[in-house]
């Protein structure tokens, strides 16, 4: 690999929960700022992801984040709509890359040579930072929601499917910012209609 390459790191987070959009980010790193402690932010606590994740935006020669919303979600699928925050993620940075490798089977259109790499997340030091980056963000957009909403419990499960927010669901019902193409919520609207 080409080390004066200009690459740059895509993951996305958010694509199981039933609430909230989906996020994805960019991220070049810096090859003369290395960030140690880089890991797939699923493998790393909340405190490291919180510690590491201002390293990244501090050090790299680019970075940006984009979402997809929940009505994208519903209207495209779960995946088109995770490419599509790839993409915009993508065209968001300051500085073009010159390949773009993403965490996964699929590559967004950019443009820009892709590839997509299997576990990239743990392999690759910027799908590493990507995957940071996109998680906190997400993390830090469902607690501003969880304010909006608090019956739902954001705040501790993010939107993802816990018995919690099952139960907060059945109890309160589906809110605006539910995926509604997703089977629970999908199954709960049904039942709220009979």
């Amino acid at each position: 690999m080409n080390e004066s390459l200009l690459i740059c790191g895509v993951d996305e987070a958010g694509r199981g929960p039933l609430a909230g959009p989906v996020s994805a980010a960019a991220v070049i790193l810096d090859p003369l700022r290395p960030i140690a402690g880089l890991a797939d932010s699923k493998k790393l606590s909340e405190k490291k992801r919180d510690a590491l994740a201002p390293l990244i935006r501090e050090r790299s020669i680019a970075w940006a984040v984009a979402y997809a919303s929940v009505e994208e979600i519903d209207e495209l699928n779960i995946l088109q709509a995770t490419l599509l925050a790839m993409r915009r993620a993508v065209l968001a940075l300051q500085v073009q890359p010159q390949q773009v490798l993403v965490d996964g089977l699929f590559c967004p259109q950019t443009g820009i040579p892709s590839r997509a790499i299997v576990q990239g997340d743990s392999k690759v030091a910027a799908i590493s930072a990507a995957s940071i980056l996109a998680k906190t963000a997400r993390d830090g957009l469902m607690l501003e929601l969880h304010q909006c909403y608090p019956q739902y419990g954001f705040a501790g499960h993010k939107g993802y499917p816990t018995a919690a927010h099952l139960a907060a669901l059945r109890e309160h019902g589906v809110s605006e910012i539910h995926r509604r193409s997703f089977k629970p919520v999908r199954n709960i609207l049904l039942a709220t209609e009979n």
